[in-house]
């Protein structure tokens, strides 16, 4: 490979690394080409980007200020999947696509700013996704709320409820 190749290459990684505080770590060995096509076409519908890497390059493409606990990842064949948006959505296409195909491994990865490692990921999985964690916030506030307004109402409900029988016995 060219040297002016391997410098846009590594600004490329470069920019993918700072665009994104999420990425997958991963061990494509023994995929095939359709395969292979399958989930990267399957990733770009998902707004993400899925990147077949040289170690060495992307090693020189890491951020600086990243634990060294990932640069020991980029060993044997590797890959990095790129969220776009939801990281745990991500996650868990690849970790379905593995159990589909059993060829996939993970690593490890770094979420938001968190490494972990290939152990981990099937608790990463397990996490919520930002959505869902937005969702059961929004009922915790409303659901006081929704109490209150139950709680007023109830006697006005009784009321009726009481003179609707009233009439029904006169």
């Amino acid at each position: 490979m060219k040297k002016e190749k391997k410098i846009k290459l590594i600004e490329e990684l470069n920019e993918l690394f700072s665009r994104h505080d999420s990425f997958y770590i991963v061990d494509f060995q023994g995929m095939t080409v359709s395969q292979a096509t399958r989930l990267r076409k399957s990733i770009r519908q998902m707004g993400g980007v899925f990147k077949v890497i040289k170690n060495r390059l992307a090693l020189r493409a890491l951020k600086a200020n990243l634990p060294k606990e990932v640069r020991d990842y980029f060993q044997k064949p590797t890959a990095l999947a790129f969220p776009d948006g939801d990281p745990i959505a991500l996650a868990r296409f690849l970790k379905d696509f593995s159990a589909q195909n059993k060829i996939l491994k993970i690593k490890g990865g770094v979420l938001q700013g968190y490494v972990f490692s290939g152990d981990k990921f099937d608790e990463v999985c397990r996490l919520s996704s930002r959505a869902e964690l937005l969702a059961k916030v929004a009922y915790l506030m409303a659901y006081p709320l929704i109490n209150l307004m139950r709680t007023f109402q109830a006697p006005l409900a009784q009321f009726g409820f009481m003179l609707s029988q009233l009439k029904n016995k006169k």
